[in-house]
């Protein structure tokens, strides 16, 4: 697929055709086809022609509109950050960060979504193009997740002047490290954990930007 800024003549780069009716039908059986098919045999298997096969469209359409299996995943990775669940709000910062814990958590042992991720994420480590999609989609989820800890300064749970945006980094970090280095069982145990570290370190100024945190 020719990169951004280098489209060829009547061609559309993933993700910008309009959606609504057959468009958004062709779209979504293409994209449900790759991530099935990402989930089976990772990037190495992400063969177009399968694709449009399992989708039952034309060939063309995909070679077309996509261009290649990185194309896919950089769609693929938009759609999901369009499906992906709004965030849960306890009314405390621990439940709220256990929330968001425990949603990375069942995405990540999914049967579906774990290989899934995992393919998207080593396309990322190769192709600058899938790399950035990669970085949209996880600014979208960290983006969704941050008012939990703005509400927490207002309600004086953490001090003011806490970056959000680190503490629900620090939330997922350890879970996706389990899945992809240490090979550690990733269990609701795990989860729990992760969001009692983020919200404990919060709560003790680690994350004020500029602050001298009370450790």
């Amino acid at each position: 697929m020719a990169s951004a800024g280098t489209e060829r003549p009547g061609t559309e780069q993933p993700g910008t055709v309009r959606p609504g009716g057959r468009t958004a039908r062709v779209r979504a059986a293409v994209l449900e086809a790759a991530g099935d098919l990402l989930a089976e045999r990772g990037l190495a298997g992400l063969d177009l022609a399968e694709v449009a096969r399992r989708a039952d469209v034309g060939r063309t359409t995909v070679y077309r509109r996509w261009g290649s299996a990185v194309g896919l995943v950089t769609d693929l990775l938009a759609d999901m950050a369009e499906q992906s669940l709004p965030r849960t709000e306890t009314g405390s910062l621990l439940g709220d960060l256990t929330a968001n814990a425990e949603l990375v958590r069942r995405t990540l042992t999914d049967p579906r979504q774990g290989p899934l991720f995992k393919a998207v994420i080593a396309a990322a480590t190769s192709e600058a193009e899938a790399a950035e999609a990669l970085h949209r989609f996880y600014a979208t989820r960290v983006e969704e997740w941050v008012p939990c800890v703005r509400q927490a300064a207002e309600r004086g749970e953490v001090p003011a002047g806490t970056d959000p945006h680190e503490v629900i980094r620090a939330v997922s970090a350890p879970l996706y490290y389990r899945v992809l280095a240490s090979g550690d069982p990733l269990d609701e145990a795990a989860a729990a954990r992760a969001a009692g570290a983020a919200a404990a370190a919060a709560r003790a100024g680690v994350y004020v930007s500029g602050g001298n945190p009370e450790v």
